[in-house]
């Protein structure tokens, strides 16, 4: 019988790299490829910032594919990232919101980009080495499942990927813990078993997004007004892309108690400032939805666990179609700094049942 082929993205990191290993190991035909994503620098600017995708990731992906015995190629995604991720990044602060650039990288580049490409040069599945599970329902539909780690487990930021994209993808990291990983590397001598993880986001090492913003765009957002949620200005902001919701430091106002970023406000250019009780909330309505475990919500709603960030626990909430492509979130408990961009993710015990933008 034929192998099946699978292409496994190579990020150059121990997770990735003993994916491709435990799939030669299930006996597939494994081919290792890094997406090359960073735009057109100098050598040692790629080198800083390229992330999991930099120069040294190709290196690092190279020495473990020769190591493996599998095939290694590079493929060019630069205009894909560029418009799908960068673009959309900046584009979204300058609207007043917080981007999750994570997410779609993962949907419309590693999967939607990375998967065509491969099934065009004649794979069966493409693979990563993300902390997640990928299961087919007695409904028929493919899902999500969390990883056997609850610390790493990274099924918030797949919870955009399609049907489609689910039953063509392999996951087999996410039956192990990251010490099992780290482990098995050591034990077949790859010489990333003890390299760290990337933290931040790939093309914005320092962290300092309103430069970013400014340098990869002709938009110079102008100072503007803090103001009260009863519209008195309290002071000067910097421009709307140096705040997000929730945010503490860095807002340089003696008000003589602690204060949040509660609202940004990008048609008056204002950012709205409250207490600390101001940033908390039962209720949020998200949009561009995608649903996984479930076609779409039973007409009475469906009570689940939402994520609203990365970090977030999750919380028991009800949620329920309010209109086309709208859902309307109501938490059993205030949930803190629900952030209009970022991601809110549901969930029924360990699987996803869908998600969408925080609107």
């Amino acid at each position: 019988m034929e192998k099946k082929k699978v292409v496994v993205g190579m990020s150059g990191g121990v997770d990735s790299s003993v994916a491709a290993w435990l799939l030669k190991e299930q006996g597939y035909d494994v081919i290792g490829v890094t997406m090359q994503i960073w735009q057109d620098e100098e050598p040692e600017i790629q080198e800083e910032n390229g992330g999991c995708c930099g120069l040294s990731a190709v290196d690092d992906a190279r020495r473990v594919a020769e190591n493996l015995g599998i095939p290694y190629y590079v493929m060019n995604f630069k205009r894909e990232f560029k418009e799908n991720v960068m673009d959309y990044f900046v584009q979204e602060y300058i609207e007043g919101k917080t981007p999750n650039p994570c997410i779609a990288c993962n949907r419309f580049v590693k999967w939607e980009s990375l998967l065509k490409r491969s099934m065009d040069i004649g794979a069966d599945y493409i693979a990563t080495g993300h902390y997640a599970r990928i299961e087919q329902l007695e409904n028929g539909r493919y899902t999500l499942r969390k990883s056997a780690t609850a610390a790493k487990d990274q099924t918030y930021a797949l919870y955009n990927l399609t049907q489609h994209q689910l039953s063509h993808t392999l996951m087999p990291v996410g039956e192990y813990t990251k010490d099992e990983i780290r482990g098995m590397a050591d034990k077949i001598g790859l010489n990333v078993a003890h390299k760290p993880d990337s933290q931040e986001i790939c093309f914005i090492p320092d962290h300092d997004y309103a430069k970013f913003i400014e340098e990869n765009t002709d938009c110079r957002l102008p100072e503007g007004n803090f103001v009260d949620k009863d519209g008195r200005v309290l002071g000067r902001h910097k421009g709307i892309t140096h705040y997000t919701v929730g945010q503490r430091k860095g807002l340089n106002l003696a008000l003589g108690r602690p204060v949040f970023v509660t609202e940004i406000r990008p048609d008056t250019n204002e950012v709205v400032i409250g207490d600390n009780e101001d940033v908390f909330s039962r209720r949020l309505t998200c949009g561009k939805l995608n649903w996984m475990a479930v076609e779409g919500l039973p007409d009475d709603g469906m009570k689940v666990t939402a994520k609203i960030r990365y970090s977030h626990k999750g919380a028991p909430c009800m949620i329920r179609t309010i209109g086309e492509d709208l859902v309307e979130c109501v938490f059993d408990d205030p949930q803190r700094a629900a952030t209009p961009g970022q991601a809110v993710v549901f969930y029924d015990g360990e699987y996803v049942v869908g998600g969408g933008t925080i609107l």
